[in-house]
This record gives structure tokens, sequence and C-alpha cells, in this order.
């Protein structure tokens, strides 16, 4: 989808109406603004439901200041005017009061970006900007000061965040990110001590195999192609509401029976993918006018160092990743079907799956269908698309209740005993 064709009405409704299901804002919290090439602002209504949102409801703010609309500009007008007078670059602000990065903000902190280098890819630099009343002038200058030093996220004390972009995509992107990051380091501070990545270490993620590949023309497209590219697309979008995905991280692939596979497309926002983004590839080689995503390579190692794999998920689930970011260990014996679909989960380190994609490949084994990578990513394995992301699910849920256990007391795993009576009982191979 491409927003540049929405109507800045349109794009209003859709982000909010987006943010609001994911429970990063209220009824009442929030506003989004949209800057036209006319000098218009278009701005979320004041005193209206976030959740019912329509068209007909947004406000359209003219150069003069008069307003065309049913309702009155969110109160919160006078910042997003000062940003837009301030950075001639922005085209679009999104403020809202997501519960994590509220934490931050009545905790006087910023999130550490440092933690996954996708965080620090997408937020290159955050501040955080002076408490004062909401609506008044004075929020808006002290916000527009931190505008004026070239940051485009600035959490607000005791208040949310603001982040201005391009497009509100971007603005999306980063606030979805930034959001991710607080709920990280929080899941994570209650597991142990954070390890983080020096700043520069998401350079090392800027691999350029997926846009080196040749193009083959597609002729045709088999039923099991069709059939795959529809189941694909029905469990990435289910991902994206359940937060195993988040806009732009996290890649599907399924493994057709001619070799070929099918992979999710670089760049692309996934709670809006069709059939027709994902990425063909086949004998090295790439769907003409379509690109990959970045992932590609350690897909393509995957399926030929295991003939008996057909699909592979790369996720960043919040809860999952808690792990991947300290020193603690996922230990799957927690319940039998835990245990039964995760097996022995290791951690890699971070950069093996960029140095050392072949070796990586490799690791996986029928007591091995998941791996952690620290600091980057899960990867998990599956003789069908269905079983991947069931086992998927099951890592996010079973990372899920140990955290929420830390509060309740010493973890009594499943022993070894019992261990082996479930690798008789549902035939699991070491």
């Amino acid at each position: 989808m491409n927003i540049k064709y929405l109507h800045p009405a349109d794009q209003l409704v859709m982000f909010m109406q987006r943010i609001y299901d994911r429970g990063l804002t209220t009824t009442s919290g929030g506003n989004l603004s949209i800057l036209d090439d006319e000098g218009n602002i278009w701005i979320t209504p004041a005193g209206i439901d976030k959740g019912t949102l329509s068209r007909s409801d947004i406000i359209c703010v003219k150069p003069d200041g008069s307003c065309i609309g049913p309702h009155k500009p969110s109160s919160e007008l006078p910042f997003h005017a000062s940003v837009y007078k301030r950075r001639a670059d922005i085209r679009a602000v999104l403020h809202a009061h997501p519960p994590a990065l509220v934490a931050f903000s009545i905790a006087r902190k910023l999130p550490d970006l440092d933690l996954m280098p996708s965080i620090r890819k997408t937020c290159r630099k955050v501040s955080m900007a002076t408490y004062a009343l909401p609506g008044s002038q004075e929020l808006g200058e002290n916000i527009g000061r931190e505008f004026d030093s070239g940051v485009n996220i600035v959490v607000l004390e005791n208040h949310g965040v603001c982040i201005g972009a391009e497009d509100m995509f971007s603005a999306f992107m980063m606030f979805e990110t930034l959001d991710y990051a607080a709920n990280l380091e929080i899941n994570a501070r209650k597991l142990g001590g954070l390890e983080k990545l020096p700043p520069e270490a998401f350079n090392t993620t800027e691999t350029r195999y997926h846009l080196k590949l040749d193009d083959f023309i597609p002729h045709s497209h088999s039923p099991e192609e069709l059939a795959a590219r529809r189941d694909m697309i029905t469990l990435i979008r289910r991902s994206y509401r359940q937060g195993l995905f988040t806009a732009t991280h996290g890649t599907y692939s399924v493994r057709l029976s001619d070799g070929s596979f099918i992979i999710t497309p670089f760049g692309h926002d996934r709670a809006y993918l069709e059939a027709d983004d994902l990425v063909r590839i086949k004998g090295g080689m790439k769907e003409q006018g379509k690109t990959p995503s970045r992932a590609v390579r350690i897909h393509e190692l995957i399926y030929e160092a295991n003939p008996d794999i057909n699909a592979v998920l790369i996720a960043h689930p919040v809860h999952s990743m808690a792990f991947a970011v300290t020193d603690a260990k996922f230990d799957a014996r927690t319940i039998p079907e835990s245990y039964i679909l995760l097996r022995d989960l290791v951690k890699l380190p971070f950069n093996e799956i960029y140095t050392a994609p072949e070796k990586c490949a490799k690791e996986f084994a029928p007591n091995r269908p998941a791996i952690m990578f620290k600091n980057d990513c899960v990867i998990v394995i599956g003789e069908t698309l269905l079983k991947a992301f069931d086992r998927l699910e099951v890592l996010e849920a079973t990372a899920h209740s140990i955290i929420n256990s830390h509060d309740l007391g010493d973890i009594v795993h499943i022993s070894d005993k019992e261990v082996d009576e479930l690798k008789v009982a549902f035939k699991l191979k070491d």
C-alpha cells in the first residue's frame, strides 16, 4: 500500500485506528496530523472517540488559522503547528500515550536504543521535552526546541511521545519501534542485566545480498504456489495483530515442491501485505520487479541444509527477545507443549547470522527447531508453515509465562524423567 495516494483524512483515520486497536492510546488520548502541499494542517479532532473516527471527523486547519470540519481541532494543535514551522522536512506528526512509553516518561528516562540493531536503525536519536500544560504554547515551545536540534522523536515528561517524519507511515514506524523498545527493556529488566550492543552494531545488518539477485520472469503460478501465498498472508497478518511482527520487521518463507520458495518482501508494511507482494525465489534468482527480505540468504541456506523443512520464520516477539538481550537462559521445560514444540533452544552470538550464515543454517536439528540470536531475532522452522507458526506462538507464550513467573517465585521445571517420558510418548527425535 502506497499511502501517498491516500487523502490526508483517510491516512489519519487509518493510522489512528491502528494505534487504538493495538492499545497504544485511549479513547480521548493522542492526536495525529499531516501538513499538505498547500500548507493546510489536517488533524484529528478534540473530544471524539479515537476508536470510531471517520473521514468526516478530521479537521482541516487552513494557513490563516480557520478550520473546516464539524469539530474543534485537537487541543494539541499548537505543538503540531510549532513542529511544522521549525522543520520544513517534517510533514506528519504523531502524538500518543502508549503505556510502556508513558512509564518511561513518568520515570523521566529514555528507552535504550542499543538492545537490537533494528531499534537503533529506525530510531536514530530520542530526546526528552520538559513538562508543560497540555495544549499550551509553552509545551509547543518545549517540544519545538527538541526538534530544532534535529531530533525526530521526543518523549514528553509525564505525558507521552511526539514524533515527526516525512510521512505518517514513517512516523508510525518510529512510534511502533520505540514502543517495542520500551516494552523490550521493561521485560528484560525483570530477567537480569541488559546486554547492549555498541551503537554502530546496526551497520552489521546492512547486508546487500537481497539487492544483488538476478531476475526471472514467472510465466505461471501453480495452485501450490497460490495456496502458499494465501496461507502466508493469513499468518503474516495474524502475526502482526499478535505482536509477533512489527510493521517492517519479521520474515516468513515457504518452500514449494520444485525447490523454489516464497518470502516476504523488503520494506513493505506487514499489516497490509497482499499475496502479490510476496517474492518467489528460484535457483538463486528473484521474481522480476520485486525485492525480497534482507534475510533471504539465511532462508535459502536453511532450506539447503534441511531438506525436510518447508517453512522458516524470523521474528522479534518482545517477550522472547527479552531473553536475547540479557544473559537469562530460555528453558522450554515449563509445560509439555512448550518442550514438545521447542525442545532445546540455544542462543547464538549476535553477529553469526551475518558473518557465518552457512554455519547457522546447519545448527537446526529435530531437537533444535528454534534458535535465538542474541540482540537480533529468533528463527523457527517447521515441516509446514502452520507447524512453524505454532512454534513461534508457543515460544512467545512460554517466554511471557516465564517472565510473569518471576514475581511469583522460583520456577519448577519438568524433570529429566518427565522429559524422557515426553520423548517416548510423542516420539521425539534427538
